[in-house]
């Protein structure tokens, strides 16, 4: 045994222990704005890298202990609720129609936070469109209390998901996103010798499907407050209706509880494909080069030949129907790199054996077709607010694909885009001639003599957007463990954007000068 984990089973129990009476009474008195958030955080932290090692040293019973301290802390309660009301839904209420707008109201949140007489309320049933696709996807709005109670949960479940999760998923967890899936992606299809079969997984309504009995048996949390997350049913049109599967999404806590029920599939698949002739396992042995990348309920396995793929699809089903989740007929499919597929947004293809990544046809017709709904909803807007919104839309997109090959799609998005103002704009003036208009609403800027802007702000051009790779993420480093390792990786990343940005920008002001 090490001498660090010596060191750290010998802790003092008073570390343990939770704050005193007088401690509390001290809580009692704070107000919501003489919250040391910096130090609450710490704490947490703390607690939560105990979790972490616990895990790691398979002592379960120590993490029962630490999660349970994380809930009845006044600071990881506080925090809780904090996240509640700094989110997007913050000014949406659940079916009690309850916000949380005052100070008063904040504090008074943190204290009537307990997990001992909790019940959580049905949530407020509401749908949102499927791009494409006629029907609608449910969402479950629970009340401000059962979204604080859930953050809650979820400070004491996150350092165990991140712990024990697959080293290959990618979404919904910290410090890891889609671009550190799509240049795994590369990394493993962009060799020579990389796996040329793709089956495209797509699990059928994942969320509404998985199977309560295995959460609760599975996922190391506590089992009556996880009862009454996934029990309380749903309110919609006045009445209330049970639910008797599935994780209700619009919940904080429901993407993590997704992820751990699909964890294991990696090991599942090494286990099976990494074992050679003579019965011995090996991570580093894979003979028919069957690999893994999966993003929430989305994933791409990799083999060398399509009759591996239908044993691995077998493998799958069998893993998906423990959990009562089905694939998806329609959207799982086997394809070959040389005919590309599209994930995450992104079209993988080889061309002559060169990998290239680009923004999908999927994602380019639905972007073209936002910009062109909000050019015809502001039609009789001001210029400045429409560039407003514009400016929102581009720079999202552009900062998304800023690290595949997309500046000739940015080229062609800006141009769809000037052709959509330019109607605008003579609509607004049929009897102006063009160089009028022209001369109304573009401007010269940085050499360029059509540029969409008013004095105060300018329309932004996608193809300003610098093209700069993402740095391959080690999938071995820990978030609770390692977050220096992820803090310097940002700094690299954003570092190269500003310099690649700086290159750009001068490239393009000589280029005009010329």
């Amino acid at each position: 045994m090490s001498n660090h984990m010596k060191d750290w089973e010998s802790m003092n129990a008073q570390s343990s222990m939770t704050p005193s009476a007088r401690t509390m009474q001290t809580y009692r008195k704070l107000k919501w704005k003489e919250i040391n958030w910096k130090q609450a955080e710490l704490y947490v932290n703390r607690l939560q890298v105990r979790i972490v090692k616990a895990v790691q040293a398979d002592k379960w019973r120590l993490v029962k202990r630490l999660q349970k301290l994380i809930t009845n802390s006044f600071y990881a309660k506080a925090l809780a609720v904090k996240r509640v009301i700094t989110n997007k839904g913050k000014n949406t209420p659940g079916i009690d129609g309850d916000i949380w707008s005052t100070d008063k109201d904040k504090i008074q949140a943190v204290h009537n936070l307990t997990t001992s007489s909790y019940k959580a309320k049905p949530l407020k049933r509401t749908y949102i469109e499927k791009y494409g696709k006629k029907e609608k996807r449910p969402l479950g709005i629970p009340t401000m209390t059962d979204r604080a109670m859930q953050g809650l949960q979820l400070l004491a479940l996150a350092p165990i998901a991140e712990t024990t999760a697959d080293k290959v998923s990618f979404g919904f967890r910290q410090n890891r996103c889609a671009q550190d899936a799509m240049e795994y992606m590369f990394k493993l299809l962009s060799r020579k010798t990389s796996p040329e079969w793709i089956l495209e997984g797509d699990i059928k309504g994942c969320f509404d499907n998985i199977s309560h009995d295995w959460m609760l048996e599975n996922i190391p949390s506590d089992k009556r407050i996880m009862r009454q997350f996934l029990k309380c049913g749903y309110v919609e049109n006045k009445r209330l209706f049970p639910t008797t599967g599935g994780s209700p999404q619009g919940g904080l806590i429901s993407p993590t509880y997704a992820n751990m029920t699909l964890d294991g599939l990696e090991r599942l698949l090494l286990e099976r494909y990494s074992t050679s002739s003579t019965g011995h396992y090996h991570p580093n042995y894979n003979k028919h080069k069957v690999h893994l990348c999966r993003y929430a309920d989305d994933f791409i396995i990799t083999a060398d030949c399509k009759e591996v793929l239908e044993d691995v699809k077998r493998v799958v089903e069998e893993f998906m129907k423990e959990r009562g989740l089905k694939l998806s007929e329609e959207k799982t499919a086997t394809t070959n790199i040389n005919d590309g597929f599209d994930f995450l947004g992104w079209n993988f293809r080889k061309f002559k054996g060169k990998l290239l990544i680009q923004p999908s046809t999927k994602s380019k017709k639905k972007i073209t077709k936002k910009l062109s709904q909000t050019v015809r909803y502001y039609r009789e807007s001001k210029q400045e607010l429409l560039i407003v919104k514009l400016n929102q839309i581009t720079k999202g997109w552009a900062e998304y694909h800023h690290c595949v090959c997309a500046k000739s799609t940015f080229a062609l998005i800006d141009h769809r885009l000037w052709e959509m103002l330019w109607k605008w704009a003579k609509r607004r003036h049929p009897q102006k001639c063009n160089k009028w208009v022209k001369n109304r609403y573009w401007h010269p800027k940085c050499g360029r003599q059509w540029s969409f802007r008013t004095d105060t702000i300018v329309l932004y051009q996608m193809m300003d957007m610098p093209i700069v790779r993402v740095k391959s993420l080690d999938l071995n480093k820990n978030p609770f463990l390692n977050s220096d390792y992820f803090i310097k990786r940002k700094k690299e990343h954003e570092m190269k954007r500003k310099l690649a940005y700086q290159k750009s920008t001068a490239a393009r002001s000589e280029y005009y000068a010329l």
